[in-house]
C-alpha cells in the first residue's frame, strides 16, 4: 500500500477546485428569509384569559360567516385577504377594543388555525428548530442545537389538533384514524412528520415534525459546525463523485439524511437519478431525478406500495443511480442487486450504532425476505455491492458528529473486511459541557483508491491522506 502512494500529489486539493473538477451541482437560490413570526399565545393564556376567550369568540363568527367551499377555490394568498377583511369587519362588529398589534396578533393566529397548522405556524417558521414534538393539545417540546425544550404553546383541544393532524396527511392522500392510527407524511417543504392517535396514543394525538432547513446544509458547512474534518469532507466528495456505493448509518436523529442530501450534491449534473422513499424529504439539486414514494393501502385493505416495489420497479426506469430514503426489511436485497447490476454510486441510510453494525442488520434485513439464500451468500452479496459506510452519531451533549468513515474490502474467510479510513476520537468535556475531540485518519483507502483513479480523482484522494502521514 506505500507504494501506491509514493508520489506526493500536487498541491490543487482545495475544496473548490476539487467540488469544479467533479462538476458538482450549482447550489440553490437562497429561499427569501420567511416574515417574522407572531408571538405565540403563552399556555398561561389559555386557562381563562379574556384575550384568549376573545379570539374564541371571533373565531366561532368567523366560521358562521365564511363560505368554505368558495375559500376552497382561492388560491393561498386571496384565501388569506378574505380572511383578514371579515376578521377585521367582525372585530369593529363586536366594538372591540384592540390596538393594532393586538388585532394583528389575532388576525395572524386566526389565518394559522384556518390555513395553517394552528399554534405551531410561528415554530415551523423558525430555522433553529430541527425537531417539533407535540404529546397532545398542552404538550409542545422542540429541539434546538440538540437540546430538547417545552414552549409555552399550545392546542385549544384535541379536536384542534386532531383536525391539524387530518390536515397534513390528508394533503398527501393519507389518512389518519382509529382503523389506521399511525401515518407517516410531509409537509411542502419537504420537513418530515409522523402521526399516532388513540386508542395507541393514551392522551391524544401525538404529532411528531421532523423540519428541514431551509437553507440546505453541505459538506463545508459540516466542516464548519465540527462534524468532520475537512479532509473527511474531501474523501465523502471523492467518494460521491467517483460513483461509489454509500451506506450511511446512525441512530435516530443523528443526521443520516442531512448527510445524504449533502452527498448528493457531488454526483454529475448528466446522471439520471431515481429516489425512493416512505415520506418524500430528498432534496437533490440534479435537473435528472425522479422521486418515488410508498403508499399505504385504501380503506378497503388494497392498493398498499411498499418499499420494495419501488426499489423493483425503478430497476426498470434507466437509473444511473438509486437512492433510497432509508431500507428497512427486504427492499435491502433489491438495492443490493441494483449496487452490483451496473448502477454504482448508489446511496442510502439505515439504522445502526456502527459500520459493522450496519452490514449486519442488511443481514437480518434481507433474511426478512426469506429468500433462499445462504448467510455466505448473503454476506458475499452485502461485501460486493457496498464500498463505504459512514456512521453518523448525536453525542450526549447534543452536537451530530460523523464517527467513522469506513471502507468495505470483500470476504476475509467467513465474514466481511472493513477498515476504517477515519474515525472521531473524544478526548474530554469542557466547561461547557460540550464533548471535545478530534478525527483521526486512521488507514489509506484501496477500493475507494481504485474507483477514483477511473475518474481521474486519485490524486486527490492521495493528497488527503498525505496530511495524515501516509506518503
Amino acid at each position: 500500500m506505500t507504494a501506491r502512494f509514493g508520489r506526493r500529489a500536487a498541491a490543487n486539493d482545495s475544496s473548490a477546485a476539487l467540488e469544479a473538477r467533479i462538476a458538482a451541482a450549482p447550489p440553490p437560490a437562497p429561499t427569501p428569509s420567511p416574515p417574522a413570526s407572531v408571538q405565540p399565545i403563552a399556555a398561561a393564556a389559555l386557562t381563562g384569559d379574556p384575550a384568549y376567550a376573545m379570539k374564541t369568540g371571533i373565531f366561532a363568527a368567523l366560521l358562521e360567516t365564511l363560505d368554505l367551499a368558495e375559500l376552497g377555490k382561492m388560491d393561498q394568498s386571496a384565501g388569506r385577504q378574505t380572511i383578514r377583511d371579515i376578521v377585521i369587519e367582525i372585530i369593529a362588529i363586536q366594538g372591540l377594543v384592540l390596538s393594532a398589534a393586538e388585532q394583528d396578533r389575532i388576525v395572524e393566529e386566526l389565518l394559522n388555525d384556518i390555513l395553517g397548522l394552528g399554534p405551531l405556524e410561528p415554530l415551523l417558521a423558525r430555522d433553529d428548530i430541527a425537531d417539533i414534538m407535540v404529546n397532545g393539545f398542552d404538550q409542545i417540546y422542540i429541539e434546538v442545537n440538540g437540546l430538547i425544550e417545552r414552549v409555552p404553546i399550545q392546542f385549544r383541544d384535541n379536536a384542534q389538533l386532531m383536525n391539524v393532524c387530518q390536515r397534513i396527511v390528508s394533503s398527501v392522500g393519507r389518512r389518519v384514524d382509529e382503523a389506521s392510527p399511525i401515518c407517516d407524511a410531509r409537509l411542502a417543504d419537504g420537513s418530515r412528520v409522523n402521526v399516532i392517535v388513540p386508542p395507541l396514543a393514551l392522551h391524544g394525538p401525538v404529532l411528531t415534525i421532523r423540519k428541514f432547513k431551509r437553507d440546505k446544509l453541505t459538506l463545508d458547512q459540516l466542516v464548519g459546525r465540527g462534524a468532520v474534518t475537512p479532509e473527511g469532507a474531501q474523501i465523502l466528495k471523492i467518494a460521491a463523485a467517483c460513483r461509489t456505493n454509500i451506506l450511511v448509518s446512525g441512530g435516530t436523529g443523528s443526521g443520516k439524511t442531512t448527510l445524504l442530501n449533502c452527498l448528493t450534491r457531488f454526483i454529475s449534473p448528466r446522471e439520471r437519478i431515481v429516489t425512493c422513499e416512505d415520506a418524500a424529504e430528498l432534496q437533490l439539486q440534479q435537473p435528472h431525478v425522479v422521486s418515488l414514494e410508498t403508499r399505504p393501502a385504501n380503506l378497503e385493505g388494497r392498493g398498499e406500495i411498499v418499499m420494495r416495489d419501488l426499489v423493483k420497479n425503478c430497476l426498470r426506469m434507466r437509473p444511473d443511480r438509486i437512492i433510497v430514503g432509508e431500507v428497512r426489511g427486504a427492499e435491502a436485497f433489491d438495492l443490493l442487486q441494483a449496487m452490483n447490476t451496473g448502477h454504482a454510486g448508489s446511496m442510502s441510510t439505515l439504522h445502526a450504532n456502527a459500520p459493522v453494525e450496519a452490514l449486519s442488520r442488511l443481514e437480518n434485513m434481507i433474511a426478512m425476505g426469506n429468500l433462499p439464500l445462504s448467510a455466505s451468500a448473503v454476506q458475499k452479496q452485502i461485501a460486493d455491492a457496498v464500498q463505504v459506510v459512514v456512521q453518523t452519531q448525536r453525542l450526549r451533549d447534543g452536537t451530530r458528529r460523523i464517527t467513522h468513515i469506513t471502507e468495505v474490502r470483500g470476504m476475509d474467510g467467513d465474514h466481511i473486511h472493513t477498515v476504517d479510513l477515519m474515525v472521531l476520537v473524544i478526548e474530554g468535556e469542557g466547561a461547557d459541557g460540550r464533548l471535545t475531540g478530534r478525527h483521526v485518519l486512521a488507514n489509506p483507502p484501496e477500493v475507494l483508491l481504485d474507483r477514483a483513479r477511473d475518474y481521474g480523482l486519485d490524486q486527490d484522494l492521495r493528497a488527503v491522506f498525505a496530511k495524515g502521514g501516509f506518503a
